[in-house]
């Protein structure tokens, strides 16, 4: 199932709001995040992302999902290789916002000449990891107990996480 009226743009400082409430409900379930908390400010979650490829979907003028890139590392010969976060309010789950943004995030990064795109998804994410088999992207390895829950339903459990990877066919070949 899709949603009509739903638009993909580029995210600006004015939907930070909504961002932010979106990542912490993810943060919230459990299954998105290590941080128990979302950052406090846009300047703050800014820092870490790239200045490009941020992402948000609109439904009827409300933001119900976005996707941003964090590179890899800092050195030169990395540059074209980032880290994926795309997070959807729950009340859209399963209606196609993720495919859509993932879409479209993908044609940014190649766009930008980013040639590898990685993602580190709890495996009980079972949505986020279908979402990302369906676009091309590869499961490298699950990471077994690789961090420590401090909170929300898997407090003072360790938690496997699963890597996942999308090489372009276009962009660094």
């Amino acid at each position: 199932m899709t949603i009509q009226n739903l638009i993909i743009e580029k995210m600006s400082p004015e939907d930070w709001s909504a961002v932010h409430a979106i990542y912490q409900q993810g943060i919230d379930s459990g299954n998105s995040s290590f941080a128990p908390h979302a950052p406090a400010s846009w300047e703050e979650w800014s820092k870490g992302k790239l200045a490009e490829c941020r992402l948000v979907a609109r439904l009827d003028d409300e933001v119900v999902g976005w996707a941003a890139f964090s590179p890899v590392s800092s050195r030169a010969f990395y540059r074209g290789v980032v880290e994926l976060s795309i997070y959807i309010t729950a009340r859209v789950h399963g209606q196609g916002v993720g495919s859509a943004l993932m879409q479209e995030i993908i044609q940014e990064s190649e766009q930008n000449g980013l040639w590898t795109i990685q993602s580190l998804v709890f495996p009980e994410n079972k949505a986020s990891v279908h979402l990302h088999l369906k676009y091309g992207f590869k499961l490298l390895c699950t990471h077994e107990k690789l961090g420590f829950m401090t909170f929300g339903p898997y407090a003072g459990q360790w938690r496997d996480v699963a890597l996942l990877e999308r090489r372009s066919r276009v962009a660094g070949v």
